[in-house]
């Protein structure tokens, strides 16, 4: 499985990577192998504020429907629209072009999880 070293984790499956004061989020690859084939994202909080731990929107997967957390406080700047009509690509590029939002936030990700302190918690 893939921990890209450069972005930082959460213990609820999501992966962050920060330019400045912006912040691309989306689910890890562990994560959307434990869903299974995703079939239907929904995030509806653009131009929202939101505190860490708020739920951002959801996935669904053949299998089950889960909540997105917020994995530090920020304002929703941006969603990918590509996974309105492709949502498996979460599935293929959950690193890449399987990103779920962007927000500016002003906060600290230093509470964040490393690679390796995620790799730990996933017993990998």
């Amino acid at each position: 499985m893939n921990f890209p070293a450069d972005l930082k984790y959460t213990k609820d499956h999501e992966w962050l990577k920060v330019d400045g004061d912006t912040a691309t989020i989306g689910i890890t690859e562990f994560a959307q192998k434990e869903l299974g084939d995703i079939v239907f994202v929904e995030i509806e909080t653009e131009g929202e504020d939101l505190a860490e731990g708020d739920i951002f929107g959801t996935i669904e997967a053949v299998k089950t429907v889960s909540d997105l957390f917020m994995p530090i406080s920020g304002t929703v700047t941006e969603i990918n629209s590509g996974l309105e009509d492709n949502p498996e690509i979460v599935n293929s590029d959950s690193y890449g072009e399987g990103w779920m939002i962007k927000i500016k936030f002003d906060g600290s990700v230093d509470e964040l999880l490393s690679s390796e302190q995620y790799q730990e918690l996933i017993g990998e």
